[in-house]
């Protein structure tokens, strides 16, 4: 088993420990939370131990299937996480959506595959060139179209063997999708949400 030494340092010193406001929390987050100990603002502070403790033994996880060579997707659609979701899936080589879930991505993937497979065609036409004006004009706007949609998924041929996914609340369609067809997710979480909903 790897160490990956996860400071408690380092979590408090990005802030993950505030949770959401008292009125907003899901009661079945209370093991995970500092009882009786609220922020000026009445908000939760999160068990920053238990979170260093979670967080080594995804990670542990995570190394464990990589070793394995399966396939990964970090989901991360919240405007504030999407650049880092990128920078993390390219450093990994791994396969990411960080714009808009859409509906049926995982679960309607038969689908998916024809949709990609026309977005890989497309990039190959742009490429050749050689296009009318016209024709090339309509062409940049189908794969900005696609791109908005595809592009960190644009090297998928199968379903993911894991998927990691930022914000629970946000991304609860992709979370539901990975549970109909039994793929195993780890879920960064906050007090607003169901942790019973990640597996």
């Amino acid at each position: 088993k790897r160490d990956w030494n996860i400071n408690v340092d380092e979590i408090l010193e990005a802030s993950v420990h505030f949770g959401h406001k008292m009125k907003k929390w899901n009661p079945k987050m209370e093991p995970y939370i500092i009882p009786k100990c609220l922020t000026r603002s009445r908000s939760h502070l999160i068990n920053f131990v238990k979170t260093a403790q979670y967080l080594s033994e995804a990670c542990d996880l995570v190394f464990t299937a990589a070793r394995c060579k399966e396939e990964f997707l970090i989901v991360g659609t919240n405007k504030k996480v999407a650049d880092s979701v990128f920078e993390a899936a390219i450093r990994a080589q791994c396969h990411y959506v960080n714009d808009k879930w859409f509906s049926g991505l995982l679960t309607n993937w038969s689908t998916t595959k024809i949709i990609l497979s026309k977005f890989r065609k497309l990039r190959i036409k742009e490429k050749i060139g050689g296009l009318k004006p016209r024709d090339a004009s309509i062409l940049k706007r189908q794969l900005r179209h696609f791109e908005r949609a595809l592009e960190g998924i644009k090297y998928m041929r199968r379903l993911p063997d894991f998927v990691i996914i930022i914000d629970q609340q946000k991304n609860y369609t992709a979370l539901r999708e990975c549970k109909i067809l039994g793929i195993p997710t780890i879920s960064l979480i906050d007090t607003n949400s169901d942790p019973d909903l990640a597996f």
